[in-house]
């Protein structure tokens, strides 16, 4: 197999890393429809997202380590076979209690692209060439979010909400065939590493005992939560709160896909030129603007919130995202070289569990009013600082012990 191009790798492994998204989103203008076919309210519809993130979560953990000890190529294969299967059953789907069983095979399989995708730049690549070609992974699956419910609208135009889930299936056969032809290997096997419950749970217990890790990883994953609290409240943010209907689903995610592709794009283009603290210090002073921004517009304008003020702030927290996650990504996997796909799997999951929480538990409770998202917004933007501010002391303290030699932690940014 011939060697992949930078280009299409970015795009391929960014189609890997947008199906998982996209099994939350594209279904979000379908919920009112499969409610009243189903016999679901709406907090019951929320838990099609959070039975989704829950298991998504839960085999995060086990995709990278999969993929350290049998290579990227087969896991990512099987991993996409699955979520075809998974997405014919809710197709199929003729009560809520099928619909929750095969969304959760859905998330069972759906984090093997982003996750083993992110072991697969680290694999190729080395610092700034690895932070461009995260960054323009970073750009291609900031667009998930943004047409997944705009084609989910589309869908609904013409056919039923089952065919929304035929096109999932679809999508990851499209990746099946595209990863068979064009993705290498690149985790030969002189690399990889016994992948017995015994070893796991070492390397599992040794990367989770590492407090830099856990302070990077929850900097990453709150600073995340603030933009998808957002996005696990669409459906009661777009059409209760700001009066729209289920076409009209960009007025949300356009802004916020505009803000991610920018912030990705930008920062590829400081690979090299601006420090990664510097850049990381950046990020967070625009998601602080936006935060005060969108707080005070909500407090402002109270119950009659409307586009395009309550959306404009997105697009600046999005940026602000998009400029600090790759950093602290890169940072994580650097810490871990012999074992990428687990220190990826453990970020992985520490973002799913803050995302299910927030899907099943946050928004519902907050989702009822403007000001409270906002707010709520505000706290995830406060601690993912306070964690990166954190890491930011330690890291200039005299280095600490390091880890057992074979993790092979590294020390500093």
């Amino acid at each position: 197999m011939k060697p992949i191009s930078n280009r299409r790798l970015a795009l391929l492994l960014g189609g890997l890393a947008m199906f998982g998204p996209f099994s939350i989103d594209t279904i979000f203008p379908a919920f009112p429809a499969m409610g009243a076919q189903l016999g679901a309210d709406k907090v019951a519809m929320q838990q099609t997202i959070s039975v989704y993130l829950l298991t998504y979560a839960l085999m995060s953990l086990v995709h990278g380590p999969l993929s350290d000890a049998f290579g990227r190529r087969k896991v990512i294969l099987g991993g996409l076979a699955v979520f075809l299967l998974a997405s014919v059953g809710c197709a199929l789907s003729t009560d809520m209690a099928t619909l929750l069983l095969f969304r959760a095979v859905q998330g069972l399989s759906a984090g093997v692209g982003f996750i083993v995708g992110r072991a697969v730049i680290r694999d190729v690549h080395q610092g700034d060439d690895a932070q461009r070609l995260m960054s323009q992974v970073s750009m291609i699956f900031g667009i998930a979010p943004a047409i997944a419910p705009i084609v989910g609208g589309w869908i609904l135009g013409w056919s039923a909400w089952p065919t929304i889930f035929w096109f999932l299936a679809g999508f990851s056969l499209l990746l099946m065939l595209a990863v068979g032809v064009w993705l290498p290997e690149t985790h030969p096997r002189e690399m990889r590493l016994n992948v017995s419950p015994r070893h796991l749970l070492r390397d599992y217990f040794a990367i989770v005992g590492n407090r830099r890790f856990l302070r990077l990883a929850a900097a990453g994953s709150l600073s995340f939560g603030g933009l998808f609290l957002y996005i696990a409240s669409a459906p009661a943010f777009v059409m209760d709160l700001l009066g729209l209907n289920e076409q009209q689903f960009a007025w949300l995610f356009l802004p916020t896909i505009g803000g991610m592709v920018l912030g990705a794009f930008l920062s590829g283009r400081a690979a090299g030129r601006i420090e990664g603290k510097r850049l990381v210090a950046i990020g967070y002073a625009c998601m602080a603007l936006a935060m005060l921004a969108n707080v005070g517009y909500n407090a402002w304008a109270g119950d009659a919130i409307r586009v395009p003020w309550a959306v404009m702030p997105m697009m600046l927290a999005a940026l602000g995202v998009a400029l600090v996650f790759p950093i602290l990504t890169l940072s994580i996997l650097d810490m871990y070289p012999r074992q990428r796909g687990a220190a990826s799997s453990l970020q992985a999951f520490s973002n799913l569990v803050v995302n299910a929480i927030i899907a099943g538990v946050l928004s519902p409770l907050l989702s009822h009013h403007g000001l409270h998202l906002a707010l709520g917004m505000a706290g995830f933007v406060l601690l993912g600082w306070l964690m990166w501010q954190w890491e930011a002391r330690a890291s200039r303290m005299p280095a600490c012990p390091r880890e057992p030699a074979a993790l092979e932690p590294t020390e500093h940014l």
